[in-house]
């Protein structure tokens, strides 16, 4: 405070030592002119009474204003008018309405004290972040940002984890999320088809032409289903040959078949491939669900059951997944039922995966993973019972005591481990989340610092006030917050934007199809810069073979994670896998 009272003293001995008061004011306008005009933002401030008092060149440039528009005294109204006449040609009295409108709420948002921000899409393209600071005195300063590079990298990030950037065609993250976007918004008596298909000689075309003429086929697959498949149904590239589509509004079987046949139509006609008429075909698999509780992943299951079925009969075939839905029925409900109790009678355990360090080699962290052992049916898959947990509210249950058992597994490990425990978004419902963080904490006396929560879109999906209070909250006590399976949600991006979290989890299947696919890589590496950029680290799951590592080496990733250090092991054996990782890594630093 101090120094700044000083150079302000100075500052104002400078502009006195010389010249007359008038001379002193006009040296200052200037200084401040030149300051205003060689800002990187553009700037205006309006007066209470909605009137410029001053702008930079910037301004001016960004909205094409001429210079009468850019004089102190012009009405906001004159240059709002002249704005969108020049962007919309909106110059009627319906127009101007409108204009008089949106000036009306402007100020009203500047009234209540406290800057805020909107962006502006221009006609030419470019895209302005507006940072609007009211005064006390009722005037106001208007930043103008061009954002526009910054947003087309975004788009393009986010394309790229949403597409195969071979075929153009979305991936399967993204069919998957669209599938259950269908799924969940099914209407009464409505139902969908998954039409699953693979190419029948696809493998002969690789072996005997090359993988040029094989990337060529699938380009010309791709070419094909985007011009057959309308919406509201929906075409993607499931990975290597494989191919589904979503078809909507289908109630009967034979709306299905006369789909399955116009594909196959379609795919089975020869291809013009570099010079070569290529002959392929393909087979063909049907799922249909008739019902909002269908789940996703069991309806492809299905529909790449029912693929084999066509695939064993003959070559350029359709088939039906058939099933006993009233067995499924009942399996559920016993499910259902046994989960109730296996909480209760100690069923559950948590198992722990080491989460390492991309330089150093050493264990950093231990992610908590939830497993049933039925003592009937044996292991059964956190994908079959978690989703059943959520749907019958007993995660709540289940979740507070996970979050306990991990902290108190935790507490017995050195200070330098941490442990990552996922959180489901039912757990935020209530106002409970917070304190049952805190006595995890209090009864296991582990440090907040060592603890990670793991979170996934749906939690933000809410856009609950409450819940962003929550983690704010325990940020603030030292909790660390992770958005875990990054990149395969659908506004990914716009997420970090709402909450600073201290660490991005890359989804597992980045790195099942690094070897196989370049765009994987440019997708790690851009994710990881993006988090360094933002403070953030960034870990990459599903790390299982050399081959990976080796690839993932240089993208920039902070942590890996993965069967290729260890699988999931119960409490008492992670002492001894942090003596072996530890023990294989000598301090050398990653293999």
């Amino acid at each position: 405070m101090r120094q700044k009272q000083s150079r302000t003293a100075e500052f104002s001995a400078a502009l006195r030592s010389t010249g007359t008061p008038k001379q002193q004011l006009e040296r200052l306008n200037r200084w401040l002119e030149v300051a205003l005009n060689n800002m990187v933002r553009g700037l205006s401030m309006f007066d209470a009474q909605q009137r410029l008092i001053l702008c930079n060149d910037l301004y001016r440039k960004i909205y094409n204003l001429p210079e009468r528009l850019t004089r102190p005294g012009t009405p906001l109204a004159e240059i709002v008018r002249y704005h969108a006449k020049h962007e919309s040609a909106g110059g009627s009295p319906k127009d101007i309405e409108k204009q008089r409108k949106w000036i009306a709420q402007h100020v009203a948002a500047l009234q209540r004290g406290k800057s805020f921000t909107h962006t502006q899409h221009l006609q030419g393209g470019r895209t302005i972040l507006v940072t609007n600071q009211p005064l006390s005195d009722g005037s106001w300063v208007d930043l103008q940002e061009d954002i526009t590079e910054r947003c087309l990298a975004e788009q393009k990030i986010s394309w790229l984890a949403h597409h195969d950037t071979l075929t153009e065609l979305p991936n399967r993250f993204h069919f998957h999320e669209r599938l259950e976007a269908a799924l969940g918004s099914l209407a009464q008596d409505d139902g969908l088809a998954i039409h699953w298909f693979d190419l029948d000689r696809f493998k002969a075309v690789n072996d005997d032409l090359g993988h040029l003429f094989g990337d060529a086929l699938l380009r010309s697959i791709g070419a094909r289903l985007r011009r057959v498949v309308r919406e509201p149904d929906f075409v993607g590239r499931l990975g290597g040959d494989e191919f589904a589509i979503i078809q909507t509004h289908v109630t009967q079987r034979r709306q299905a078949i006369h789909f399955a046949e116009r594909i196959l139509r379609i795919l089975n006609k020869p291809h013009q491939v570099m010079g070569h008429k290529i002959d392929v075909g393909a087979s063909l698999g049907i799922a249909m669900a008739l019902d909002r509780g269908a789940n996703a992943e069991d309806l492809l299951n299905m529909a790449d059951v029912a693929l084999y079925e066509a695939k064993s009969r003959a070559r350029g075939r359709y088939a039906f997944f058939e099933t006993d839905r009233g067995y499924e029925q009942r399996t559920r409900r016993r499910l259902e039922s046994d989960l109730k109790a296996a909480l209760a009678q100690e069923q559950l355990e948590l198992h722990y995966q080491p989460i390492i360090d991309a330089d150093t080699g050493n264990v950093t962290s231990c992610e908590a993973l939830l497993r049933w052992k039925h003592p009937q049916l044996g292991a059964i898959a956190p994908g079959d019972f978690i989703p059943l947990a959520e749907e019958t509210g007993l995660i709540l249950a289940i979740g507070d005591w996970a979050l306990r058992q991990a902290c108190r597994d935790a507490a017995s490990w050195p200070d330098s481990i941490g442990v990552t425990v996922n959180v489901s978004a039912m757990q935020f419902i209530g106002s409970n989340f917070y304190d049952g963080v805190s006595t995890a904490l209090r009864l296991s006396s582990l440090a907040p610092q060592r603890l990670e929560l793991e979170i996934t879109e749906s939690v933000l999906l809410r856009d609950d006030a409450q819940t962003l209070a929550t983690l704010h909250k325990l940020r603030e006590r030292g909790v660390r917050i992770a958005l875990d399976d990054f990149g395969t949600a659908f506004a990914s991006l716009s997420y970090l934007r709402s909450f600073p979290f201290d660490t991005i989890k890359i989804d597992r299947s980045f790195a099942r199809e690094l070897p196989r696919r370049v765009d994987c890589a440019a997708i790690i590496q851009s994710v990881s810069s993006l988090a360094r950029s933002l403070n953030m680290r960034s870990v990459i799951e599903g790390v299982e073979t050399s081959e990976q590592l080796a690839m993932l080496k240089d993208k920039g990733c902070d942590q890996l994670q993965g069967y290729y250090f260890s699988k999931p092991v119960l409490a008492r054996e992670v002492e001894e896998l942090l003596v072996r990782v530890h023990g294989a890594n000598d301090g050398r630093g990653m293999p």
